[in-house]
């Protein structure tokens, strides 16, 4: 094929008395004369069944019409003008209110409309606080046997379907390796499970936010208060405490090892410094551990300072609540109360 091929081709047959009518026309289009344009899914490349979406293909050389088409699907195709924008780019606009599916788009975006199987899970190898530079490992599963699975980042990319290579009876699986760890993977992530010989995903599994620690310069203290008064057993109340210097409106509190997100509390202006109270009531077993605290700002809520130093907190069963390495342990005055 060379593009003196393209064009609208029709058919006859002859017979003594004549030729028939001609078929109805086979339009040939011969791709890879020009650059490549983009395609993009407003607002969002993955949506609920029901849900609208714009598809925007755009280019910076001048094209006249733009054409829409779907894989495996030669009876779908779009065209419609292009429109020139102010930037200097060409672009045109379809929106994607037929009815059916739309998977796998050319320029790698991928509309995904979720069904009603069950839901996968969405798990970090590292957990949910991750690193600037460390190495990062999305791990999707499922009990139903799925033969694929598809991540999607929220207000941003997917990568690409990974396939479920030797699946378990009872147990599907695969990794999604992002690499070395940027400002740019913090965010809300989703995966979904699907069948090879389907075109339907499952429902989105429940989301998992990755948060990047060092993109803020500061590093907040972490300290145990004991409130006066108190003996402070194992069953005693104490507060974990985050400070910072920095104006930051949000502290995070993790425990090493938790695989839940960290908590999350608006920080309060006090005595020159900005601080979140993370109260501990009553004190059992299960709070002993090692915590750190971060702090971030609402604008940016992936994206954390450095941590705070090691608190590592020992619970006996009868005696009193132990702190270890750098912890602080605090008394309130009852001016402070």
């Amino acid at each position: 094929m060379t593009e003196h091929d393209a064009g609208r081709y029709y058919c006859y047959y002859v017979r003594f008395t004549g030729w028939s009518e001609h078929s109805d026309p086979l339009e040939l289009v011969v791709t890879g004369s020009y650059s490549k344009p983009s395609l993009s899914a407003l607002p969002s490349p993955v949506l609920t069944s029901g849900g609208k979406v714009t598809l925007q293909c755009g280019s910076g050389q001048g094209f006249h019409r733009f054409m829409l088409t779907k894989e495996e699907d030669h009876r779908l195709s779009w065209t419609l003008d292009s429109q020139p924008q102010s930037s200097g780019q060409f672009q045109t606009l379809f929106p994607a209110s037929r009815r059916g599916l739309w998977e796998e788009q050319p320029c790698n975006s991928r509309l995904v409309s979720p069904g009603e199987s069950e839901k996968p899970s969405l798990l970090s190898q590292q957990g949910p606080i991750v690193a600037s530079g460390q190495s990062l490992t999305l791990q999707c599963r499922s009990d139903v046997g799925y033969d694929r699975f598809a991540l999607h980042k929220e207000g941003g990319w997917d990568l690409p379907q990974r396939v479920v290579l030797q699946p378990e009876a009872g147990l599907s699986q695969t990794h999604f390796p992002l690499d070395t760890v940027s400002s740019l993977h913090g965010g809300r992530y989703r995966c979904y499970g699907g069948y090879n010989l389907s075109s339907e995903w499952s429902a989105p599994s429940d989301p998992l936010d990755i948060l990047v620690a060092g993109h803020l310069p500061d590093r907040p203290s972490l300290s145990v208060v004991v409130h006066i008064g108190l003996r402070v057993p194992s069953e005693g109340k104490v507060t974990l405490l985050c400070q910072s210097q920095s104006p930051r409106d949000t502290f995070l509190l993790s425990k090493e090892g938790a695989v839940d997100a960290p908590l999350c509390l608006r920080s309060k202006h006090r005595a020159q410094q900005f601080q979140a109270e993370f109260p501990m009531s009553p004190v059992t077993s299960a709070h002993g551990g090692t915590y750190r605290c971060y702090t971030s700002n609402s604008s940016s809520p992936f994206l954390l300072s450095l941590p705070s130093e090691p608190l590592e907190l020992l619970v006996s069963g009868e005696g009193p609540l132990t702190c270890l390495l750098s912890c602080q342990l605090r008394v309130l005055s009852p001016e402070e109360l």
